[in-house]
């Protein structure tokens, strides 16, 4: 081969110093193209320029790859930058997460400034954020860059967690992986001894993935060690982390503590000798809303009864834009989780001085309902209150002393206190009736957790009239501050509940046709219409079936500052006003009150009434977020409890059907598993999407919605809250679907013998994690082989895949009568 030329146009190369000082000074994103451009390398010169970056890498002069490059100890000019907090100013701040602290140093701090975009989303704690970075002068700022962000990234992107674990192979050779916590990412990824960043087996580590090349094999690097759940007891931590909830209170904001005005009965009546009482959890630590009710003596309103709710004064301790404030906003409500609590308040007010305490005078805004006897309401008066509780009752307590089984606290206060209540109950429980909100009153399980933070039991607490009771006094409550607000033309944000969509509730009449039911409306979609199938559905063997639909069916609730009705409820006008210790929506209806009514400081400011649409939306988004944390870590829990149960049999009923396969809730620990289709009976079974059920297409063995199953337990997963079952019990018998029923509704099928327990391939979540030895994706696998047909290759079109994943059916929560409380 000849010699190659240089062309005598070209430029000479950069040298290695030219490079980091071009890499240093540039303002922008720096990658290989850059240089070349910036230094006039083209045609074979690139060739040369590749390699002078590859020594420069083998020498520690730059990091990166051939789009972004940096010089190591300092931050890409464009780079991610994850916040991590918010210092005593209210300034974000965050580090890199491009970092090596073993051969880099401690990791700097960067302080995030203003984007250029003035309509972007503002970013918060744990947001990633692609940044402009700058030098800053650290003895002026107390930062080192300063980052101006070009956008906050997608959440769901935000960065890949899983549990760390160290393992011996079979050959004597340690090695470590990083097993999966999300149901739809069922894979493991191997890390080297260099790359584990120090973790220790079994620890909550976020990683980022090194290779994605066809033909290498995929590793990850560990960034991040996040704690062991299991040391501390806290499964909550993996949902904590996966979602970015805030769970720490920063120094700025703890100090402001310290600031908080004294107690002071000015601009409030006072009220310590009313009787209020709160009626909680046996287990409740704190308490916002205390009540009191009496026969009204108002010769013009015979039979009627006054009824007072008293909700704590959150307003006058967490003022607008205050440190305490804009954590609140950041949190937006208050995650409840079995093994511990995230409060949006540190605990000095929601469980000290805004809780209701027995004995303790505290800061109230409280409202006055007058009710007739039938429980219409016909006026109601909100005043700021200094209040003190007679005393705290559980509603164990309160309902057995009204049913003559007083303790020796609750028996003095049976006469002057719960009978009036209860009374004045039964009078508003007649107009609810006459309302007919959606009566979806659903049991809900309670994980309750031992000393060491694993189950101790799960329970179905038993649902009584003091339950509802509060509820319904609660519900009168956020009507009357809707309506004052509205009255007084106040800026607010709602509480709305949205009619179903036509799509949906053609949905349900499709379903409902298949049972002989009708829903015909002749005007109005109202609530009352779902009651009446309901109704018509109590006590059937297909109730479960009609409650699923239709709970599905619903829209789902959020806060807005355009009112558009509750149609759960079947209220034109609601709001949240009674829980302003975990909810944020009523810390702004309180200070709306606060400054329409004229009662004192602590009301709503013009700047944040002017921000009412992002912040309905922001804490519309908080309290999903905080949804799916409580639903995850109660499928990590429950899988945890039943890790050591694996080839037990249970009971239980289908609780979803889709093309992939069936869902099954157990009965005694209402632990959701999957059920692959593949693994099926003997026959090919086609998803039946209008009737809820597969079909198999040659005998008719039918599974549907709400059928009552045995099951075998075959796999589980606890850091994901994956379970997988095996089928015992038979389909029911049904008619072979004719040709015209098949249609657009295939769906892969079994042929496996139910009760073997081996699983083909790409249905176990193992060969799902690994992806088989043929290094195939998961569920691209060959099922097992049949003369006539490959089912699980027909279903590759048109069907939920469950390929490298666990297909997670959609649970969707009613219209939340118990949140809307």
């Amino acid at each position: 081969m000849g010699k190659k030329h240089t062309n005598p146009t070209d430029h000479p190369l950069p040298s290695k110093d030219e490079i980091v000082d071009f890499i240093q000074q540039s303002h922008g994103k720096v990658g290989k193209r850059e240089i070349a451009r910036a230094f006039h390398i083209k045609g074979g010169q690139r060739i040369a320029l590749k390699r002078i970056l590859r020594e420069m890498a083998d020498e520690g002069l730059i990091e990166g790859n051939r789009k972004t490059m940096r010089r190591p100890g300092t931050i890409a000019n464009v780079a991610i930058i994850e916040i991590t907090g918010q210092d005593e100013h209210g300034d974000y701040f965050g580090k890199p997460t491009k970092w090596d602290e073993a051969s880099e140093g401690l990791t700097p701090l960067v302080l995030i400034g203003e984007g250029k975009s003035k309509k972007a989303t503002p970013p918060g704690i744990g947001d990633r954020v692609l940044s402009n970075i700058e030098k800053s002068n650290i003895s002026e700022t107390g930062y080192a860059y300063l980052a101006r962000p070009i956008k906050v990234l997608p959440r769901d992107s935000r960065r890949l967690l899983g549990i760390y674990r160290e393992f011996v192979h079979s050959s004597g050779r340690s090695g470590g992986e990083i097993q999966p916590i999300d149901k739809k990412q069922l894979k493991n990824w191997a890390v080297a001894d260099a790359d584990r960043h120090g973790a220790q087996s079994g620890e909550l580590v976020s990683f980022e993935i090194l290779s994605r090349g066809r033909m290498a094999a995929p590793r990850a690097r560990i960034v991040d060690r996040l704690g062991n759940p299991k040391d501390q007891g806290l499964i909550s931590l993996i949902a904590i982390e996966t979602h970015g909830i805030p769970h720490q209170f920063p120094d700025h904001v703890i100090a402001e503590l310290e600031k908080l005005p004294a107690l002071s009965s000015d601009g409030r009546d006072d009220m310590r000798e009313a009787p209020f009482i709160t009626i909680d959890p046996a287990d409740a630590r704190d308490h916002d809303d205390a009540v009191w009710a009496m026969a009204d003596d108002d010769p013009q309103n015979e039979g009627g009864f006054v009824v007072y709710v008293a909700i704590a004064d959150v307003s006058y301790y967490v003022r607008p834009n205050s440190a305490l404030d804009r954590e609140a906003l950041k949190r937006g409500n208050s995650v409840y989780f079995p093994d511990r609590v995230v409060p949006m308040l540190p605990e000095l007010i929601s469980n000290d001085l805004c809780s209701l305490r027995e004995g303790e005078d505290r800061p109230a805004l409280a409202v006055k309902l007058v009710f007739d006897k039938d429980g219409n309401k016909k006026i109601h008066k909100f005043q700021r209150i200094l209040m003190k509780s007679a005393a705290k009752l559980s509603y164990d307590q309160a309902q057995a002393a009204i049913d003559g089984k007083a303790d020796a606290k609750s028996a003095p206060l049976l006469e002057p206190i719960l009978k009036p209540l209860w009374a004045a109950y039964a009078a508003v429980k007649k107009a609810r009736e006459k309302r007919a909100p959606l009566d979806l009153d659903m049991p809900e399980r309670k994980i309750i957790m031992d000393d060491k933070g694993e189950i101790k039991d799960i329970i179905t607490p038993d649902r009584f009239d003091a339950h509802k009771l509060i509820e319904e006094f609660m519900i009168q409550a956020n009507v009357a501050a809707a309506e004052t607000l509205e009255k007084k033309r106040s800026p607010l944000i709602y509480r709305v509940h949205d009619t179903p969509s036509d799509e949906k509730v053609q949905s349900l009449k499709d379903f409902l046709s298949t049972l002989d039911l009708s829903f015909g409306t002749s005007g109005p979609l109202m609530a009352r219409s779902f009651n009446g199938i309901l109704h018509k559905a109590k006590g059937k063997e297909w109730e479960n079936m009609v409650t699923e639909v239709v709970l599905r069916s619903q829209s789902q609730a959020e806060y807005n500052p355009e009112n558009y009705g509750h149609f759960g409820l079947n209220l034109s006008k609601y709001a949240h006003f009674t829980s302003p210790i975990r909810r944020y929506a009523d810390l702004i209806v309180h200070r709306a009150l606060v400054r329409s009514l004229n009662l004192g400081d602590g009301g709503l400011h013009e700047e944040e009434a002017e921000q009412l649409v992002e912040i309905a939306q922001q804490i519309s988004d908080y309290e999903r977020r905080a949804m799916m944390a409580e639903r995850e870590t109660v499928d990590r829990l429950i899988a945890s409890y039943l890790e050591t149960r694996e080839g037990a049999e249970f009971k239980g009923r289908i609780a979803g059907v889709t093309r992939a396969g069936l869902f099954v809730k157990l009965d005694d620990t209402g632990a959701d598993g999957f059920i692959p289709i593949s693994t099926l009976g003997n026959d090919y079974f086609i998803h039946d999407e209008d009737h809820q059920s597969l079909i198999g297409e040659r005998t008719g063995e039918t599974y549907h919605l709400g059928q009552r199953v045995d099951v075998r337990l075959v796999e589980i997963i606890p850091s994901a809250g994956a379970i997988r079952f095996e089928m015992i019990s038979d389909g029911l018998a049904g008619s072979v679907p004719s040709k015209g029923r098949l249609q657009g509704r295939r769906s892969a099928g079994g042929r496996s013998s139910r009760g073997d327990k081996g699983d083909k391939k790409g249905t176990s979540f193992k060969s799902r994690r690994e992806g088989g030895k043929t290094g195939k994706p998961a569920g691209k696998q060959n099922s097992q082989k049949s003369s006539t047909r490959k089912p699980a290759d027909k279903s590759a079109k048109g069907s939920k895949k469950i390929t490298g994943g666990f297909v997670k059916r959609k649970r969707i929560s009613s219209s939340g009568q118990s949140r809307d409380k």
